[in-house]
């Protein structure tokens, strides 16, 4: 019997091609590896610069063993670029997570970013964007081990829509074990548009659970270091997460894109002016979150200036120069009047002095230049008068006052705070120092905001901000601050704001991001919450974000959900339920990929100890899943944008009550059901909220 003829297997052309693509990159990393730079750079510096720039490109030069080198493929039916002459030949192009090129210098993929990329997820057959084939690869590991083709071009192939791909569906639907993972796969063509949006405009994306807002995010930011890398080199990039459980699970996202340089931070890591040991009761966080805040600040600030009563008397040699009283006044007008900011302001102050006795000197003859103008400024006379109209100022000083000296607060916030909420914020004890003030969150915020009053922030070319819903109208501000002269990519869902000052609307939360001209863009296909699942959980909808629409679920496979009530009737309803929790994470681990129980935060030592007495060993929030522990123990105020195969949720009536009222604890119960991408057990032994009945109306 004759042997088959390996190129007549279309399988194993493409492993032949992947096989050359891993050689040719590994190639390309061998290149940079060898380059001798030791007679190229002038001084040790700049050999330190070029040696770590080196360092850099071998790491995104890597070749990740697990991770596909190219997941698709585009056969053109014209050149792209090329007159589209009847007869022309079209190309072919492997699309992946980088460029590989050959010793030749010709690609064997390309760049998923890459504008020759771009039909890969936005044609169809409506619109084949003169594609003839779109295939799609299905891996094992690192291993090739299937493709689907997609005949945009032929009238005759019926199977040409994305959204009946089986290996998309597959992709969609395959376990997370382990932190997120890039969606390069399966980018769809409204998610696409989004990631490939310019980066002078800013972008606003309101997504239910599961509609890939997290990715889109990540991906525009990969794409945006693509098409314009030189300019995000020198101004920077930041992702702004809500906490560093969340950071920690997205984090290698981006390295896997081969993108190494973007900083990731939260709006805690970015205001930390102070060490923050204290807590505020709801009320004060609220107030001190309030945008009317900055205006209270920015009164305080201004209040140092103090008009001058008495003229600066400079000596010169043997001559006096006087500036009267009067023209101080007008010089401090002027500066206040351009309202810049107060160190600028103080910093221009001395040079206003030295040109006015500059003038007098040329009135009487001399001929001074700037040296002398630069040596007035640093007269001693000039610098006392200069202390005295125009004081520094510090800022976390200035805040201390503000939440500690009632007059002085009152004093910046009338018109603006009313009595009680100025008593909300104060302290109930004075602090003496700095040092010794138990800062809370809210008001490292308020120092960053008045630490920005004096010197300008510096602004970063691109920041992406994740979970916004549940920021202050002084926390966007502080973000905001990031980027003035940059763009942003703000991510959030209205429905899961569970702060008490949780986002009401975007339009306003744009403004005090200063972003008030960003694009509102809504995703409601859901591409990782399975359908019973989510259709449960949108009950909750009408109830904490009339309006907006619901998440409609893609996925093919409905998921796994079951509701369980206790089964036991003894009088230890706890223990009982602490029983019946431990057999349904049990029941889950059975099943491939990761488990979260999540729980109130109250119950969550309780459930602690049930699992270390059953012997299930268990993770915290943001720790990475192995082989032997795939079970996460986490806390609900800590499940937002997380994500785990399956689900065990414990008691959603202890979830909804341990939130300050009703509307912020079903968010919390919102959020807390969607995290499940195969399946969801809900155990309860207390009463559900009504909510979660099945056509519940609005309270």
């Amino acid at each position: 019997m004759p042997v088959p003829d390996p190129s007549d297997d279309p399988l194993s052309r493409e492993r032949a091609h992947l096989t050359h693509s891993r050689a040719a990159l590994r190639s390309m990393r061998e290149d940079v590896e060898s380059l001798d730079i030791r007679d190229v750079t002038a001084n040790w510096v700049n050999a330190e610069v070029l040696s770590r720039q080196i360092e850099e490109r071998v790491k995104a030069l890597a070749d990740l063993s697990h991770t596909p080198l190219f997941f698709g493929r585009l056969d053109y039916l014209h050149s792209p670029g090329a007159d589209q002459a009847e007869g022309a030949e079209g190309e072919r192009f492997y699309i992946g997570r980088r460029h590989v090129h050959d010793a030749d210098g010709d690609p064997m993929v390309i760049d998923w970013r890459a504008p020759v990329s771009q039909p890969f997820y936005r044609a169809s057959k409506k619109n084949p964007l003169d594609i003839a084939l779109r295939r799609r690869f299905g891996y094992t590991g690192g291993d090739l081990t299937a493709y689907e083709d997609e005949h945009l071009s032929d009238p005759a192939d019926s199977a040409g829509d994305a959204a009946t791909s089986k290996l998309l569906q597959q992709e969609i639907e395959r376990p997370r074990v382990g932190p997120m993972r890039d969606i390069v796969a399966t980018i769809q063509p409204e998610q696409d548009e989004i990631v490939r949006s310019g980066l002078g405009g800013s972008v606003c994306v309101q997504g239910g659970p599961g509609t890939g807002k997290t990715a889109v995010g990540l991906h525009r930011v990969a794409y945006l270091l693509y098409a314009h890398r030189d300019r995000l080199a020198r101004t920077g990039t930041l992702v702004i997460g809500p906490n560093a459980s969340f950071l920690h699970y997205i984090e290698q996202v981006l390295p896997a894109l081969g993108e190494l340089e973007v900083k990731q931070a939260t709006v805690d890591d970015l205001v930390a002016h102070v060490e923050v040991r204290g807590t505020d009761e709801a009320p004060a966080a609220v107030v001190k979150g309030d945008a009317r805040m900055a205006e209270v600040l920015r009164r305080a600030v201004r209040s140092h200036v103090t008009m001058p009563v008495e003229p600066v008397m400079v000596v010169r040699g043997s001559r006096r120069w006087r500036v009267p009283a009067y023209e101080l006044e007008v010089i401090v007008r002027e500066l206040l009047d351009r309202d810049i900011r107060y160190g600028a302001a103080r910093e221009a102050l001395p040079q206003r002095i030295a040109h006015a006795v500059l003038v007098q000197m040329e009135r009487s003859g001399e001929a001074p230049d700037d040296r002398v103008q630069d040596a007035v400024a640093r007269n001693t006379a000039v610098k006392a008068a200069v202390k005295s109209l125009w004081p520094p100022v510090e800022p976390a000083k200035l805040v201390l006052r503000l939440l500690s000296d009632a007059d002085f607060l009152a004093t910046h916030a009338e018109g603006l705070l009313t009595e009680d909420e100025q008593k909300t914020i104060l302290w109930a004890r004075p602090v003496r120092s700095v040092k010794s003030a138990k800062w809370a969150a809210a008001d490292a915020v308020l120092i960053d905001e008045a630490t920005d009053l004096v010197h300008r922030t510096h602004s970063l070319g691109h920041v992406v901000l994740d979970e916004a819903q549940d920021l202050s109208p002084m926390q966007y501000r502080a973000v905001g601050r990031r980027c003035t002269t940059g763009s942003a990519t703000v991510l959030g869902d209205l429905a899961q704001g569970t702060t008490p000052w949780a986002t009401r609307s975007w339009e306003e939360a744009l403004t005090h991001l200063g972003k008030g001209d960003a694009v509102v863009e809504e995703l409601t296909a859901g591409f990782r919450v399975p359908t019973d699942v989510i259709t449960y959980a949108s009950r909750l909808l009408p109830h904490i974000a009339p309006g907006l629409t619901p998440v409609a679920s893609v996925r093919e496979n409905p998921g796994f959900f079951e509701v369980r009530p206790a089964t036991a009737d003894s009088g230890d309803t706890a223990a009982t339920m602490a029983t019946e929790v431990v057999a349904a994470c049990e029941e889950l681990l059975r099943n491939e990929g990761s488990v979260g129980l999540i729980a109130a935060d109250a119950r969550v030592p309780l459930l602690a100890e049930a699992l270390a007495a059953a012997g299930l060993p268990h993770l915290g929030p943001g720790e990475e899943t192995t082989l032997t522990t795939r079970l996460t123990l986490v806390p609900a105020s800590l499940a937002k944008g997380l994500e785990y195969d399956y689900v065990v949720l414990d008691e959603p009536r202890a979830v909804v009550d341990g939130e300050p009222d009703e509307r912020t604890g079903l968010r919390r119960l919102y959020v807390s059901l969607t995290r499940a991408v195969s399946g969801l057990i809900v155990t309860h032994a207390a009463p559900l909220p009504p909510q979660l009945a099945e056509g519940a109306g609005v309270l």
